[in-house]
């Protein structure tokens, strides 16, 4: 025996129907209030609380490098007796070690060390680019710029220097990079 169920109409459920009932001007209203409300809060906070980048009398100085350390080992020259256990396509006559050397930086600013730090090369055998990034605010007019830079673990002190003598400008900023096509250190 089959049972047979009747809905009852939405009307007589006492919901809206469907969606296509006509609104009152009230729900016009409240829907402009409340898109006002929205505007003006959006509004109120997008100018407060001021933000202010530096300080008037301040400029910025980014040290922001990506640099790849040279091998932490040297090649070394396979026997014929290795490369014969060897598959036919990993037959090079050097082995070369993957892992790369750390990334040393120290910045003095008016012979003042501001940064010292060492980055470890990047992926899972150590094999990437070393990352290093660090903003300074530093007071305006001239100053004394020293970066130093060392990417071999197998030599003794920094690889790579710059000392320069800059004049900063209130707001101005100086980005200190390494630039293999350029020698080096570099001051944008």
């Amino acid at each position: 025996m089959a049972e047979s169920f009747e809905t009852a109409p939405a009307e007589a459920a006492g919901t809206r129907g469907g969606g296509d009932a006509p609104r009152g001007w009230a729900a016009w209203v409240g829907q402009a209030v409340l898109y006002g409300l929205f505007a003006l809060f959006i509004g109120v906070f997008s100018h407060w609380p001021p933000y202010q980048h530096l300080a008037p009398d301040q400029a910025l100085v980014k040290l922001s490098l990506v640099h790849t350390g040279k091998p932490v080992g040297e090649c070394r020259q396979r026997t014929p007796e290795e490369l014969a256990k060897l598959p036919p396509n990993m037959r090079k006559a050097l082995d070369c070690p993957r892992e790369r050397s750390p990334v040393t930086v120290e910045l003095d600013i008016d012979g003042a060390p501001a940064v010292r730090t060492t980055a470890a090369p990047s992926g899972l055998s150590r094999d990437g680019a070393s990352a290093i990034y660090h903003r300074l605010p530093v007071a305006t007019g001239e100053r004394s710029i020293e970066v130093r830079l060392r990417d071999d673990v197998r030599t003794e002190g920094f690889t790579h220097s710059l000392q320069q003598r800059v004049t900063l400008a209130p707001a101005q900023v100086l980005v200190i990079d390494f630039d293999v096509e350029k020698g080096g250190m570099t001051l944008r």
